[in-house]
């Protein structure tokens, strides 16, 4: 090996930290061309993840690293968020996970095709458009988000706050979240930021998330909904069905499950 070809590989160990991922064009971009790229995989310098997705040959990749590495080193504009969030910030300790644990992350466009292909123990990534939320140019959702310190301080990930987490998982409901195990979530949410939330569901263009949440919020009553202003926030017309067999909500018109109904 050359002195220069020497002084690339000690580089992108700086660029590359363990446990991290970088794709080919990110590579590319930083002075690594595929064929040597190639030569870094024939020699075990350099692992490929999964096609177009390379690590190096040291630490240990998780889930965490991986968005790590999508935000801080290829700058994709991603959020880990919904359950994943809330479950990050000790709200869904209780509620039953069963199969592989689905990561939910939220960007503006797709996510690299590369993301399902990687093989990580227990873990799927779930993708969605920011924009079934909120409009593309809205400034809400950019200001609802948190650091969050996994297992390597250096490695920081940003996530939703709680405020746009539970939006996030309301939209979920009810075809991959119950209306139980939301119930149980919003029992906990006794610190939401009026001001934040507010924001947030004046922004958001989801009719049924919108009447969802103040149902919940209702049905618990916290402290933080007497600083809400309702009446800024659209919620549409019209009845929503989103139960087989469920009862009518009068007050936002939208079917819940019939052992809920009216128990507030």
């Amino acid at each position: 090996m050359t002195e220069h070809n020497r002084e690339k590989l000690n580089r992108l160990q700086h660029l590359l930290p363990e446990g991290t991922v970088a794709e080919g064009a990110w590579l590319e971009a930083h002075g690594y061309p595929r064929s040597l790229r190639q030569y870094y995989l024939d020699h075990g310098w350099l692992k490929k993840l999964a096609r177009n997705a390379f690590s190096r040959p040291v630490g240990h990749i998780t889930w965490q690293s991986v968005v790590y590495s999508l935000q801080s080193i290829m700058s994709y504009n991603v959020l880990v968020g919904s359950r994943s969030s809330l479950d990050l910030q000790g709200y869904t300790h209780y509620l039953e996970l069963s199969g592989k644990q689905a990561i939910h992350l939220y960007a503006t466009t797709r996510p690299p095709a590369w993301l399902s292909k990687i093989e990580i123990e227990d873990v799927c990534f779930a993708s969605h458009k920011c924009t079934r939320l909120f409009p593309e140019k809205s400034n809400a959702p950019g200001k609802a988000t948190t650091r969050h310190i996994w297992g390597h301080e250096h490695q920081p990930i940003m996530i939703t706050s709680p405020e746009r987490a539970v939006l996030e998982l309301l939209d979920e409901l009810p075809e991959r979240e119950s209306f139980h195990q939301v119930d149980m979530l919003f029992e906990g949410l006794t610190n939401l930021r009026p001001k934040t939330m507010q924001s947030l569901l004046v922004e958001c263009k989801n009719i049924k998330v919108k009447r969802l949440f103040f149902w919940f919020a209702h049905r618990h009553n916290h402290a933080w909904l007497k600083h809400l202003d309702e009446t800024a926030i659209n919620l549409g017309s019209g009845k929503r069905s989103l139960v087989t067999g469920g009862k009518l909500d009068p007050q936002y018109l939208i079917t819940v499950p019939e052992s809920m109904h009216g128990n507030f």
